[in-house]
């Protein structure tokens, strides 16, 4: 998150609004929920794992064990297992 300098931003008339609830402090302003991302959708972190994942299904399909795929890739069995038997969405 980077911060930006609110008199190169809102117009004065704004500033002084908000002076009268906050005065020389740091304020976190959202983003409106109808621009609000999926988690690791800039990052490619979701791909990444939705691609683990898959690879994960198709070697317990060719008749790799939970334990082996756990080891493998340095999951818990219960991890595994949630992935291996979970419906792919459609």
């Amino acid at each position: 998150m980077k911060y930006v300098k609110a008199t190169a931003i809102l117009p004065e008339k704004l500033i002084l609004e908000i002076q009268k609830y906050v005065q020389g402090e740091t304020i976190y302003i959202p983003k409106p929920e109808s621009s609000h991302e999926k988690w690791g959708t800039r990052s490619g972190g979701r791909k990444s794992i939705d691609e683990r994942n898959h690879a994960i299904k198709l070697a317990f399909q060719d008749g790799c064990s939970i334990p082996e795929l756990a080891d493998e890739y340095f999951l818990s069995v219960e991890t595994i297992k949630k992935i291996v038997y979970t419906k792919i969405k459609a």
